[in-house]
């Protein structure tokens, strides 16, 4: 069994939620220990069931025993420790979904885990949702939830437009020329894109491009696609800066990047 794996959701339903994804130690008699995480401008709803994975964030340690948690933008690397019979189901939503819930106010809230009470879950009451919920179930809920959601809510949030605008350009664009498209003040922007995500719009815009760049140098030959290439690609100003901005997040270079100690996306 496979400790790490992918599950997609509906067309529909990927407007506001990436992918879910298992961290599977449920079987295991042993921890599963030193695994990282990286940022990737998503926020995570955890389903812990058995016993419990440990979580260090830049900020502090969690112990996450069963239950549910909701995670928050991720600035740094994350280390986890997955006890032996403990699996976690993590829905990934994408950036802009909470902005669709307006009395969630995440200004000052990233690189922090919170446990939370199911019955908060917007799709509770939509179809049970429990703690050993086998995947097929969770996805229908999921499916059924956010699919209702897009019908019922066809005109997009500004934080949603701002993120459209950002992937457009492909993490190539200024806050100056968000708000000229979206005919709006930076600070107005600033504001709710802040209040939505827990993120200034520079620094989501960063935190995308150093995704992008991982993603390529793992998914390439290295041989063939030098970091020269990787930082001009993704309009670094050269290598040593692309070299100093991945020490930030990973505390390594990217010659000294080990792909293997980290859970990472899959390429689809």
């Amino acid at each position: 069994m496979n400790l790490y794996s992918e599950h997609y959701v509906s067309q529909k339903t990927e407007r506001f939620v990436n992918k879910i994804w298992c961290l599977d130690n449920s079987i295991g008699e042993s921890l599963i220990e030193n695994k990282l995480v990286l940022p990737n401008g998503c926020f995570n709803l955890a389903i812990v069931s058995g016993n419990a994975i440990e979580v260090h964030t830049s900020k502090n340690k969690y112990t996450m025993n069963e239950g549910f948690y909701f995670c928050s933008q991720m600035t740094n690397k994350v280390l986890v420790n997955i006890q032996p019979k403990t699996k976690v189901t993590i829905i990934q939503l994408h950036s802009w979904t909470l902005s669709f819930f307006p009395k969630y106010d995440l200004n000052n809230f990233s690189d922090a885990i919170i446990k939370i009470d199911a019955a908060e879950l917007p799709f509770q009451n939509k179809i049970e949702v429990g703690l050993n919920s086998d995947i097929s179930k969770l996805l229908n809920t999921i499916n059924s939830y956010f699919e209702d959601l897009n019908a019922s809510n066809p005109t997009k949030t500004v934080v949603e437009k701002i993120c459209e605008l950002i992937k457009l350009h492909n993490e190539e664009i200024t806050v100056s020329e968000i708000g000229k498209t979206l005919n709006s003040s930076q600070r107005s922007l600033q504001i709710k894109f802040k209040i939505a995500t827990g993120l200034t719009i520079k620094n989501y815009i960063q935190i995308l491009k150093f995704r992008k760049s991982v993603d390529q140098m793992v998914h390439s030959d290295l041989e063939k696609l030098k970091l020269t290439d990787v930082a001009l690609y993704n309009k670094y100003f050269d290598q040593s800066h692309f070299i100093k901005k991945f020490k930030d997040v990973t505390k390594t270079t990217p010659k000294m990047f080990n792909s293997d100690s980290y859970f990472l996306s899959k390429k689809r």
